[in-house]
């Protein structure tokens, strides 16, 4: 990510809810604490009050943890208003918490611990996704949504199967077909709206050159990650899905077992996990990969979960070098890789 240092003289830490949010501002070491409604209205009075009482955007620094959509807003206005805003994940925040044993639980007392941690820690400064990367990520959640309304159908199919309930069940399957239609549906949408933005076409076509990266995998890449050049390096896109090793090593006595860290966009490692699977059988490059960790003694699951990393380094890869993929040049990589 940008590891450029954020210098500013003053900071602002955001406890962002549903319809409000908590802030607390900090200039010359004086604090003062408001609440505003979380809307469009209330964004635009966040940064009236600011500049009423000497905060500077282009030397303010505001934290908020991320929390979907309610801070995304925010945080796109406030960038919009030449603010500087870092969107931080919450993790962080509680770990930071920890480590000053904080006692209190409020949204007051989290809008000052985000101040703090503004103010200790520096974080990168978030940059807004495209409205072309927002609208995808709304279309592709929209997508998984009717995924898992097809699967629940299904599951009382089996239901209704079993308790012979006929008129239920002619319900149930006339849903799923209309889930069935509207799935096709969306996804032409999709691949149609990856088609009418260059900006996403071009990586797209990057990304399906990798052996078991499919369109699905694509969109999917596209709408959690965003633009991927926005990490500073492959194993900062791995960090960030959650595929990065984590070792258990200390003194003598604690020998762990070296696991993946788990740390990060769950959805977005949950995507990777099928092509992970089918790349370890079908992507000559990994499949060799997969061949020297087993032999070498991993367990199967910590197989594809490496195979799953290198996928993403490839994705980082192309993507960057804007070449598509290339198996002698992703040997060579994986070579060295290996004695990791």
């Amino acid at each position: 990510m940008n590891g450029n240092a954020v210098l500013t003289t003053a900071v602002v830490g955001i406890d962002v809810a549903k319809k409000k949010v908590d802030l607390f501002a900090v200039l010359q070491d004086k604090g003062k604490a408001k609440v505003f409604d979380n809307t469009a209205a209330g964004h635009r009075e966040i940064q009236r009050w600011l500049g009423e009482r000497g905060f500077v955007p282009a030397s303010t620094h505001v934290c908020m943890e991320a929390t979907g959509p309610y801070s995304e807003s925010l945080a796109t206005a406030l960038v919009a208003g030449g603010w500087k805003v870092s969107v931080v994940n919450p993790a962080r925040i509680k770990g930071f918490a920890q480590s000053e044993l904080a006692r209190n639980k409020t949204d007051r007392a989290d809008a000052a611990l985000l101040a703090r941690f503004c103010q200790a820690m520096r974080p990168a400064l978030w940059v807004p996704p495209s409205a072309a990367f927002r609208q995808l990520r709304a279309w592709v959640d929209r997508l998984q949504a009717l995924k898992d309304m097809r699967q629940q159908e299904v599951n009382r199919i089996e239901a209704m199967e079993a308790s012979e309930q006929r008129e239920v069940l002619a319900h149930v399957n006339k849903h799923v077909t209309w889930l069935d239609q509207e799935i096709v549906k969306l996804e032409g949408d999709i691949d149609d709206h990856i088609n009418r933005h260059s900006e996403l076409k071009a990586d797209a076509d990057l990304m399906a050159s990798i052996p078991g990266i499919g369109r699905t995998t694509v969109a999917k890449v596209l709408a959690y990650a965003g633009d991927v050049r926005r990490f500073d390096s492959a194993k900062a896109l791995a960090a960030f899905i959650g595929l990065s090793p984590r070792q258990r090593l200390s003194g003598t006595s604690v020998r762990g077992r070296t696991m993946m860290s788990r740390a990060g966009h769950k959805a977005l490692r949950q995507t990777l996990y099928m092509p992970g699977l089918v790349a370890r059988r079908h992507n000559k490059t990994l499949k060799g990969f997969g061949d020297r960790l087993s032999a070498a003694g991993l367990a199967p699951k910590a197989v594809v979960g490496a195979v799953m990393r290198m996928l993403a380094h490839f994705i980082y890869g192309v993507v960057k070098s804007g070449k598509p993929f290339d198996s002698s040049c992703g040997a060579s990589v994986l070579d060295f890789q290996d004695g990791i």
